[in-house]
C-alpha cells in the first residue's frame, strides 16, 4: 500500500511532532537513505514473519557525513526538541524490513528524508492532534485533501504520573493519496490500530501504576497547588514513549507493526478492471464478501467481549511484542466457505464430459441447470470436490450453494451440490425423485478399464461412474437452449479450453440478461400471465426447460440489482401512469 504511517505526540513544550514513521520504497534505496540488500551488506536479521524479513539499518557515518545529513534534514533542530520529541537517538540509522515476495522495502525512522513527503506527515500531524479531533478527543477521523493527502487518523492518550491530567496526547496516522482506497480500509485500519493503541495504554498503565503506588503525585500536587506548574517542566517531565512503557525495544516493534500493517493492507483490496457495467456474479461475490466481513467482525466482538469476562492473561503473556498479531487471512476460509482444493481431478466441463460419456453427462447437466440436488457419492474426497469446482461454472454465483463432502444427507434446501461417503444412505424419497440426481463412483473392475484414455483421463482409469435419476432425461429431449450450446461448444475440437470457458461465460450472462427482464416484468411490475407468455417468447424461452431455468436463475439475482430495482418502483416518477 502506497502510504505513510506515524505515529505523532501533542508535547507541551514544542506542540505536535512526529515521532516515529514508517514509508513503503519500490525503487532501490537512495545513497543517503541507508545500506542495500540485508543479505548482500551483512546487516543482522532479526526476523522472518509473513514473508517480511526484519532487519536493522546499520550504516558507518563519518563525523562530516553526520553533519551534512543532519543540515540538511527536513526535521526540526536539536535544539526545538525534548526527550518526549525524539524517538531515534541520535545517528541512529532507523530500521528497514525486505519483502521477498515483491521486492519491497518498508523503511522507519522519525521523519521522512524528502522535504515533501516530510511537509505532508507535518501538516497531518498537526492537525490530527488539534483541530482534526472527535468528540472526547479519543478515537478515529478521517479528514484530508487531493493536495496534501487523505489521513486516517487515530488519537489516543497514554498514562504519565508526570505529566499535567496525568496522561499524554498520541495518534496513528495513515497517509496516502488515494482517497476511496482509504475508505474501504477503514475498518481494517481501525481493528488494527486499535489494537497497536491497546498494547502501548496497556503497558504505560503498569508502569503509571507502578510509579503511583511509590511515590502518589495527586497529593503532592495538591500540597502545591498554588505553585507555578511550569517549574514541573524541566528534568524528566517530557519523557520519551520508551520511558513510559517501559520498553526498550518499542520502536523495534513498531517498526515491524507498521509494516507488517502497510504490507497486509495493501495485499487485502486490489483493483480490477471492470469494462461496462458489473456482472452479477460480480455483484454477488462482493456481496458475500461483504457478508463476511461482517460476520468477521462480529465473531471478534463476541472474543474480545469473551476475554475481557475471562480470567487476567498470565504473566508470560503480559510481555508479548506489538508485531505479534497473526498475518490476515482469507476471509473466506475464516468463515467456513468452501474454497476448492489445488488438486484437480477433473480439468474441465469438457474432460468431465469425456469421462462420463455424453448422456450421461447431459444427464447430469440437465439437473445442473434447472436446480435440482446434484449428490455425489465417493470414497475420494478429492475428487468430489473437483467434479463441483467444475460443475459449478455452468450456474451463476448466487445459486450455487454447496457441502462438498458429509457424513450425512442434507436437505436440497440447504443446497444444490452434496458429496457425501459410500456409506450414507440417502432417503428413498430423494432417490425417486425428480429433482435429483445422484452420481456413484466405483472401483472399476479390470475388465471396464479403457484401453486408451483422453488426455488427463489416467487418475480417473480406476473408477467407474454411474448417473441415475428418478426422472432420467429422454435422449430425443430438446432441453434448454443454454444446454444445446454448451453441448456444442464442448464438441468443438477448434476452441481450445480457455475460449470454452469464455463461451459459458457469454452464455451466462445472455440468459442473467433474460432473468433481469422477467423479474422485473413479473415480480416488479406484476403483469399478467398472457403478457409474460408473450414476453417468453420475445425472449426465445417460451420452452418448458427454458422457463423452469429462468425462474431458477433469477434465484442468483444480485440483492444489489433487486433493492434498486424496488426502489425504482417507489420513486414517484415510476408511480405515474403508463401511456
Amino acid at each position: 500500500m502506497n502510504a505513510i504511517v506515524a505515529l505523532c505526540h501533542f508535547c507541551e513544550l514544542h506542540g505536535p511532532r512526529t515521532l516515529f514513521c514508517t514509508e513503503v520504497l519500490h525503487a532501490p534505496l537512495p545513497q543517503g537513505a541507508g545500506s542495500g540488500d540485508g543479505a548482500g551488506r551483512g546487516e543482522p536479521v532479526d526476523e522472518e514473519e509473513g514473508g517480511i524479513q526484519m532487519s536493522s539499518r546499520i550504516r558507518a557515518h563519518s563525523p562530516a557525513e553526520g553533519a551534512s545529513a543532519e543540515s540538511s534534514s527536513p526535521g526540526p533542530k536539536k535544539s526545538d526538541m525534548c526527550e518526549g520529541c525524539r524517538s531515534l537517538a541520535a545517528g541512529h540509522p532507523g530500521y528497514i524490513s525486505h519483502d521477498k515476495e515483491t521486492s519491497i522495502k518498508y523503511v522507519s525512522h522519525q521523519h521522512p528524508n524528502h522535504p515533501q513527503l516530510f511537509s505532508i506527515v507535518r501538516q497531518a500531524c498537526v492537525r490530527s492532534l488539534s483541530c482534526e479531533v472527535c468528540p472526547g478527543r479519543e478515537g478515529p477521523i478521517f479528514f484530508g485533501d487531493e493536495q496534501h493527502g487523505f489521513v486516517f487518523s487515530h488519537t489516543f492518550f497514554i498514562k504519565d504520573s508526570l505529566a499535567r491530567g496525568f496522561q499524554r496526547w498520541y495518534s496513528i496516522i495513515a497517509i496516502m493519496m488515494d482517497r476511496i482506497y482509504l475508505i474501504n480500509s477503514w475498518p481494517f485500519l481501525l481493528g488494527k490500530v486499535r489494537g497497536i493503541i491497546d498494547e502501548l495504554q496497556g503497558k504505560a498503565l503498569k508502569v503509571f501504576e507502578a510509579e503511583q503506588f511509590g511515590c502518589p503525585q495527586r497529593a503532592q500536587r495538591m500540597n502545591t497547588a498554588f505553585t507555578p506548574f511550569l517549574h514541573q517542566r524541566n528534568g524528566n517531565a517530557a519523557r520519551s514513549l520508551t520511558s513510559l512503557t517501559n520498553d526498550d525495544s518499542l520502536w523495534a516493534c513498531l517498526h515491524t507493526s507498521f509494516a507488517w500493517l502497510l504490507k497486509a493492507c495493501g495485499s487485502r483490496l486490489t483493483e480490477k478492471l471492470l469494462e461496462g457495467a458489473p456482472t452479477e456474479d460480480t455483484l454477488v461475490q462482493m456481496e458475500q464478501l461483504a457478508e463476511l466481513e461482517e460476520e468477521s467482525e462480529s465473531w471478534d466482538n463476541s472474543e474480545a467481549e469473551e476475554e475481557e469476562k475471562g480470567p487476567a492473561l498470565s504473566e508470560g503473556a503480559e510481555g508479548r511484542e506489538l508485531t505479534k498479531c497473526p498475518a490476515e487471512s482469507s476471509l473466506l476460509s475464516d468463515c467456513g466457505a468452501w474454497q476448492p482444493r489445488k488438486l484437480s481431478v477433473f480439468k474441465s466441463l469438457r474432460h468431465m464430459r469425456q469421462v462420463l460419456g455424453a448422456p450421461s453427462f447431459r444427464t447430469l447437466a440437465w439437473h445442473v441447470l434447472m436446480g435440482n440436488q446434484v449428490i455425489w457419492k465417493s470414497r475420494d474426497s478429492d475428487l468430489v470436490h473437483s467434479a463441483f469446482e467444475v460443475l459449478r461454472t455452468m450456474l451463476p454465483v448466487g445459486c450455487v450453494r454447496v457441502i462438498p463432502y458429509s457424513s450425512q444427507y442434507e436437505e436440497a434446501y440447504r443446497c444444490n451440490f452434496l458429496g457425501l461417503s459410500p456409506n450414507v444412505q440417502i432417503p428413498p424419497h430423494v432417490l425417486a425423485s425428480e429433482f435429483a440426481v445422484v452420481v456413484e463412483v466405483h472401483t472399476a473392475t479390470r475388465s471396464s478399464l479403457p484401453a486408451v484414455g483422453c488426455e488427463g483421463e489416467q487418475p480417473l482409469s480406476k473408477y467407474e461412474f454411474v448417473v441415475t435419476s428418478g426422472s432420467p432425461v429422454a435422449a430425443d429431449r430438446v432441453g434448454p437452449t443454454i444446454l444445446n450450446k454448451m453441448e456444442a461448444a464442448l464438441t468443438n475440437q477448434n476452441l481450445s479450453v480457455d475460449v470454452v470457458d469464455q463461451c459459458l461465460v457469454c452464455l451466462k450472462e445472455e440468459w442473467m440478461n433474460k432473468v433481469k427482464v422477467l423479474f422485473k416484468f413479473t415480480k416488479v411490475d406484476s403483469r399478467p400471465k398472457e403478457d409474460t407468455q408473450k414476453l417468453l417468447s420475445i425472449l426465445g424461452a417460451s420452452e418448458e426447460d427454458n422457463v423452469k431455468l429462468l425462474k431458477f436463475w433469477m434465484t442468483g439475482l444480485s440483492k444489489t440489482y433487486k433493492s434498486h430495482l424496488m426502489s425504482t418502483v417507489r420513486s414517484p416518477t415510476a408511480l405515474e401512469p403508463r401511456n
